[in-house]
């Protein structure tokens, strides 16, 4: 069994070496490639103000984050939850630079690169010259970002999720019916979370009444009222 962490952060800047910190971590457990259900969510408190253009980005504002744990109260149950798993990041240097400097402040053990697969290279490889952020990637494969108005951690790791198995060759049938045999009932009972918002209806106002006035031609015995189509 392949286990992976599909992660992301938000953070205070661009570069720790300036001070800057993690204030959100987001993760989603894949195992063989498919979510099984467990999400490790966390918002950090930074212990410095928040720039401008940072909150512009996330949206996460000093008040909110003020009660919030710090990284050291945290670190301990993100490891946990990550263990040895590879991990899967959009940009990863840049996560990696960001908790490597968390973990060091702490005197924990630094993640090698080597470890992270970097979705926006493999993107790179597969379309060069196309866009490779996160949202071009999600209208390319028809992931529904449509509650992304900004960056969110747990939102991003879960857009990235669905984003990497197109990446690496889409869903496959068997992989689902494999996950539910080798981990039984919980993985075969998971249940995508609820999106942020509800998905935009894919037919217009004008096709809906086409669509109700043909149905109205067929009768009361048509089989389409029978199934409720």
């Amino acid at each position: 069994m392949t286990r992976e962490i599909v992660l992301d952060t938000e953070t205070t800047g661009l570069d720790p070496a300036e001070g800057h910190r993690v204030v959100e971590i987001g993760a989603v457990e894949l195992m063989n490639h498919v979510p099984t259900g467990r999400v490790h969510h966390v918002y950090i408190n930074p212990g410095r103000p928040m720039p401008p253009e940072a909150e512009a980005v996330h949206g996460l504002t000093d008040a909110f984050l003020a009660d919030k744990p710090v990284f050291a109260a945290v670190a301990e149950a993100f490891v946990g939850f990550v263990a040895e798993a590879r991990l899967v990041i959009h940009n990863a240097a840049f996560d990696m630079r960001f908790l490597n400097a968390e973990f060091e402040r702490l005197g924990l053990t630094r993640w090698p690169m080597e470890r992270a697969v970097d979705t926006v290279a493999i993107a790179r490889r597969k379309y060069p010259g196309s866009p490779a952020n996160l949202d071009a990637l999600c209208r390319r494969f028809g992931v529904d970002n449509s509650g992304r108005e900004k960056h969110g951690a747990l939102l991003d790791a879960e857009l990235l999720a669905e984003v990497y198995l197109h990446l690496i060759g889409g869903r496959q049938p068997g992989f689902a019916l494999g996950l539910a045999a080798a981990e039984g009932p919980r993985a075969a009972a998971y249940v995508p979370p609820p999106r942020p918002r509800p998905r935009r209806p894919l037919l217009t106002a004008a096709e809906a009444e086409a669509h109700a006035a043909f149905v109205e031609t067929l009768g009361e015995g048509a089989l389409w009222r029978r199934t409720g189509g």
